[in-house]
C-alpha cells in the first residue's frame, strides 16, 4: 500500500545524502514522500521525486557556516556547542513546521535522522501524531555500558574495568561537559509542548518507534544495552553517477592503481589539512591521485603533481570499484561507500563527528587512523604504503563489504516503514486525516 511519508534531514551535506537516497528510493516504488530540508537543498530534493518543503528561517542553521566559525576545533566541548547552537536551537521552529506539514496532508510516518530536535519533540508531544522513525546517520551515539560517550573517540574496554569508565564517562559528560546542551534541550521541550524530556538527550532516539542504524554490526561498537527499538539497516548509498557526472579527465583511471582522497562535504575549508599534502606525499608513487575538494575550487590546490587528478566532485559508484586505497577525514557516508566496497581506509579527522568514525576504522581493522587533524607527509604516505601492501585491511574491508551486501539497505528499510504503520493502524488516528500512523528494520 503506498504510503505518505514526511522526511526531515538538518541543513548539512552530510545528514542530507542519505534521507536523500531514501526519499529516492521511496518515491521510485510509489510512495508519496514529502522532505522538509534547508532551503540550499530545494533542487536535490525534488531530483528524488519528493515533494521539497523548506524548513522556516528559525527552522535551520546552515552547516557550512557554522564549520567555517569552528573549523579545526575538535573534542567534546566542540561536539557541545555544535549541539547546542546547530541542532537545539533550531528545534523551536523545526517542532512548528513539522506540525504543520502533518496539518496539510495526510501523513503515515515521520522518517527523521537523530540530529533533527524538533523530531524529537514529537516523540514526547501527548497529541496524536504519526509514527516516528529515526536514522542513525552518524555513528551510534546512544549511553551505553559497553561504549564512552560520543565525542571522546575511545576504543571499547573489556570487562569491569571498562564498564567503569563508561558509567563514569557518561555521567561526566551528561552533568557536566554538557549540561548546558541537556538543560537547553529540556527547556525546549517543555516550552513546547508543556512535557518533560526523560533522560540524556543524546538519547532521544529511543523514545521513537523504530531508530534504524545506517551501518552494519561489523563495524559499530557492541552493546549489550542497544536500545529494543533499533537495528541495523546498512546504509544508504544512491548512484550518484545520475547527478554528477565523471570529469572529462576519467579514462585516465584505466589501467591504473587508484588512491582516492577526500575532506567530504563540510570540513573542506582548508584543503591542507589533507588533500594538499596526500598529493604531495604521494607524488612518487606509482598510483593515479584521484582527489575532490567537495565543493571548493580545483584552482585553489595550486599546481599537481603529475599523477593528480582533481574535481569538486565525483560519481562514487563508479570510483570506488576501481579504488585500490581511500583516504579520508571520515565523513560517515564516504566511508561506508569506500567499505561496501571492500576498500581499506586511511581516515585523518578530529572535528564533528570523525574522531568516532576514525577509531571505528581502526577497531574494525579495515584501515589505518592517523589519528590526527594535520597529518604529516610521512605518516600519509607511510599508512598508505600499508595498507596497499597488507592483504589483511582489505580483508576486513570486503569482510564489511559482504555485510553490507547482505544488509536490508533501502528496500529492507521500506518494508520497516510498512510494519511500522501496520503496527500503529487504527491506534492513533492519522493528522489531517483519518488511518495510519507508526513501529519497525531493512537494501536494494
Amino acid at each position: 500500500m503506498p504510503l505518505s511519508i514526511l522526511i526531515t534531514a538538518s541543513a548539512a551535506d552530510g545528514h542530507m545524502g542519505p534521507m536523500l537516497a531514501a526519499a529516492r528510493h521511496l518515491a521510485s516504488v510509489g510512495h508519496r514522500v514529502r522532505f522538509l530540508a534547508g532551503d540550499r537543498f530545494a533542487e536535490p530534493v525534488t531530483r528524488t521525486g519528493a515533494e521539497f518543503l523548506p524548513w522556516p528561517a528559525d527552522g535551520q542553521v546552515d552547516h557550512l557556516t557554522a564549520a567555517a566559525e569552528e573549523s579545526g576545533r575538535g573534542g567534546i566541548a566542540a561536539l557541545g556547542r555544535a549541539v547546542e547552537r546547530v541542532f537545539i536551537a533550531p528545534a523551536a521552529g523545526q517542532y512548528r513546521a513539522i506540525r504543520e506539514a502533518f496539518e496539510a496532508a495526510p501523513t503515515d510516518v515521520l522518517v527523521t535522522e537523530q540530529a533533527v530536535v524538533g523530531a524529537a519533540v514529537v516523540t514526547v508531544d501527548r497529541r496524536p501524531h504519526p509514527p516516528v522513525v529515526v536514522c542513525g546517520i552518524l555513528p551510534m551515539g546512544f549511553s551505553s555500558r559497553d561504549a564512552a560517550p560520543m565525542g571522546l573517540g575511545l576504543l571499547p574496554r573489556p570487562g569491569l574495568a571498562g564498564r567503569i569508565r563508561n558509567t563514569a564517562l557518561n555521567r561526566l559528560v551528561r552533568h557536566v561537559v554538557l549540561r548546558r546542551p541537556q538543560r537547553s534541550a529540556e527547556r525546549v521541550v517543555r516550552e513546547l509542548v508543556g512535557g518533560r524530556l526523560e533522560g540524556y538527550f543524546m538519547d532521544w532516539a529511543s523514545n521513537a518507534d523504530r531508530f534504524a542504524q545506517l551501518t552494519v554490526p561489523g563495524f559499530e561498537y557492541p552493546r549489550s544495552d542497544l536500545p529494543a527499538n533499533a537495528s541495523f539497516v546498512g546504509p544508504f548509498m544512491g548512484a550518484s553517477s545520475r547527478v554528477v557526472p565523471p570529469p572529462e579527465w576519467w579514462g585516465d583511471l584505466d589501467g591504473r592503481r587508484v588512491v582516492h582522497v577526500s575532506q567530504g562535504t563540510v570540513a573542506n575549508l582548508d584543503l591542507g589539512e589533507l588533500i594538499a599534502p596526500t598529493l604531495r606525499a604521494l607524488a612518487d608513487r606509482d598510483v593515479l591521485v584521484v582527489a575532490t575538494t567537495g565543493g571548493a575550487p580545483v584552482s585553489s590546490l595550486g599546481p599537481l603533481p603529475p599523477n593528480a587528478r582533481v574535481a569538486e566532485y565525483v560519481p562514487y559508484d563508479l570510483l570506488m570499484p576501481r579504488t585500490s586505497a581511500f583516504v579520508t577525514n571520515g565523513g560517515y557516508g564516504g566511508l561506508h561507500y569506500a567499505l561496501a566496497h571492500g576498500v581499506p581506509i586511511v581516515t585523518a579527522g578530529e572535528t564533528e563527528d570523525k574522531i568516532e568514525t576514525g577509531r571505528r576504522v581502526e577497531w574494525s581493522g579495515a584501515g589505518i587512523n592517523l589519528r590526527t587533524q594535520h597529518p604529516t607527509e610521512r605518516a600519509i604516505a607511510d599508512a598508505v604504503d600499508e595498507v596497499l601492501r597488507t592483504p589483511g585491511y582489505r580483508a576486513k574491508a570486503q569482510g564489511l563489504a559482504r555485510e553490507i551486501e547482505a544488509s536490508p539497505g533501502l528496500a529492507g528499510f521500506e518494508r520497516l516503514l510498512g510494519e511500522v504503520v501496520a503496527g500503529r493502524s487504527g491506534a492513533v488516528p492519522r493528522a489531517a486525516g483519518a488511518g495510519p500512523t507508526a513501529r519497525a528494520a531493512g537494501r536494494s
